[in-house]
């Protein structure tokens, strides 16, 4: 139960590995969020994760190997997201950048296809931000969380005096 079936290196190792592949499958696979996966998305990640098991744990079922592998895959995390925070390039790169899919109430057929969206998808989504059309909005851009934010067409700027106090000696 305890006894570790290969060295706690090699889980490391392979931990890091399979992480890493993941991380680079998941940032090519495109952004979506998770309540935006399809039945499909979800099967795949289900299949993914039953698939990467045996390579990260090889021939070690032991409890202390799934510790070492689980305080791994942490401190890896912990480490990204550490260095993501400080490096804007690292950020470009697991993230992306948001994407313009439409401009002055109209669709951007090349921005949709590299996104992967269609326009059912977008659509739905203006609705849910309660437009009817995309002629209605000046801008929507697919967020590097895979959300989709809707900038209204013709909204009244709204301005305000900047109230400036002194005090008075």
């Amino acid at each position: 139960m305890w006894q570790l079936a290969i060295p706690a290196w090699q889980l490391v190792v392979r931990s890091v590995v399979i992480y890493a592949a993941l991380l680079i499958g998941l940032r090519l696979f495109g952004k979506r969020e998770v309540g935006q996966f399809t039945v499909f998305d979800l099967v795949l990640v289900l299949l993914v994760a039953n698939a990467v098991q045996p390579a990260i744990t090889g021939p070690d079922n032991s409890v202390a190997g799934g510790l070492v592998i689980i305080v791994s895959l942490f401190v890896l995390n912990w480490a990204i997201a550490s260095v993501r925070g400080r490096s804007p390039l690292l950020r470009s790169l697991l993230e992306g950048k948001a994407a313009i899919v439409a401009r002055d109430g109209q669709w951007m057929p090349a921005a949709l296809k590299r996104a992967g969206l269609d326009i059912d998808d977008c659509t739905m989504a203006l609705r849910e931000h309660g437009f009817q059309d995309v002629s209605e909005v000046s801008l929507v851009v697919l967020e590097t969380d895979g959300s989709i934010s809707v900038v209204p067409g013709s909204t009244p700027m709204l301005r305000s005096r900047r109230r400036v106090r002194t005090r008075r000696m």
